[in-house]
């Protein structure tokens, strides 16, 4: 099981850090409109799904569920405002040209993951973890100090994603219920944004941009469902290390596509990112054989 969370979690983060480049192809559309849109597409593509899939029995009785209980049904809103955040400070950071920005709000990410594990789920940290951590840590900072200013943006990605992770490790319901919920607690105020505040009206865009505005949907409930299951089959500190290949493949895109700007220095300083992933990753795979072969050595006793 756990193993298959690990898989859920690298198809999730592959995905993510691949989608930037449908943002950067949606154009004409404000950072708030395509949020909006994101968010309208995505209820509509899970109550499909929903429908299609067999999972409407299951859904109507994850939804009671949460009524009956007001402590989850709070915590779904609040997982609901978290990802709407994360969704508008990621598609305006990469809207304005700023993918190494967003990309360093993802390398913060699994910090945050590590502290919101250790004090809210009681997750311990192996020497390995805490050596990873510090020279993640390190090379965090040496970015901030580059740049002159604090990074407002990679911070309120990092710490709406991380929160809004850890919520969805604690709502014991399936994450095709907890996913269309979200998008339902959000849909009816994207809708007012569209129809009341848009100038541009719905769907009133050349036939191409709104067929990327309706596959927005799509491609931002998959790699989430992919997200939710992970989540609930591995520890918060091994899925906040596997996050480090989101925002790699951003940094790369930001580099070699987008010809963002990246000094000697920064490259100094996501090398203390990259070896403290090195080093986790060796921690992760010592741990694991060595828990195999004391199950082997149970075995034959």
């Amino acid at each position: 099981m756990k193993n298959k969370g690990v898989y859920f979690g690298l198809s999730a983060y592959v995905l993510w850090g691949l989608v930037t480049l449908y943002w950067k192809i949606i154009v004409g559309v404000s950072p708030l409109a395509t949020m909006c849109y994101r968010i309208v597409w995505s209820f509509v593509f899970m109550v499909l799904f929903i429908v299609l899939s067999g999972k409407k029995t299951q859904f109507l009785q994850e939804a009671r569920l949460l009524w009956k209980n007001k402590a989850f049904a709070g915590l779904i809103v609040l997982a609901s405002v978290l990802i709407s955040i994360n969704w508008f400070t990621f598609i305006f950071a990469v809207s304005a040209g700023h993918v190494m920005q967003a990309s360093l709000g993802y390398y913060i990410n699994p910090l945050v993951n590590v502290l919101l594990a250790t004090v809210f789920l009681k997750e311990r940290l192996s020497r390995t973890g805490m050596l990873a951590c510090l020279l993640a840590s390190i090379g965090v900072i040496l970015l901030s100090i580059q740049t002159g200013t604090i990074p407002y943006a990679s911070l309120i990605m990092a710490f709406s994603f991380s929160t809004y992770g850890l919520i969805k490790k604690r709502i014991p319901i399936s994450s095709v219920t907890g996913l269309t919920i979200e998008t339902m607690v959000i849909f009816p105020f994207a809708l007012v944004y569209i129809l009341g505040f848009s100038t541009v009206g719905f769907m009133n865009y050349p036939l191409q941009t709104n067929l990327l505005l309706m596959g927005a949907g799509i491609v931002t409930a998959i790699p989430l469902l992919l997200f939710a299951e992970a989540a609930k089959n591995v520890s918060y500190i091994t899925l906040g290390f596997i996050q480090y290949v989101n925002p790699t493949i951003m940094l790369l895109l930001a580099i070699f596509l987008f010809h963002e700007t990246y000094s000697l220095a920064q490259f100094s300083a996501f090398a203390f990112i990259w070896l403290g992933i090195a080093v986790f990753t060796y921690g992760t795979l010592g741990t694991a054989m060595k828990e195999r072969r004391m199950g082997q050595q149970r075995k034959q006793l």
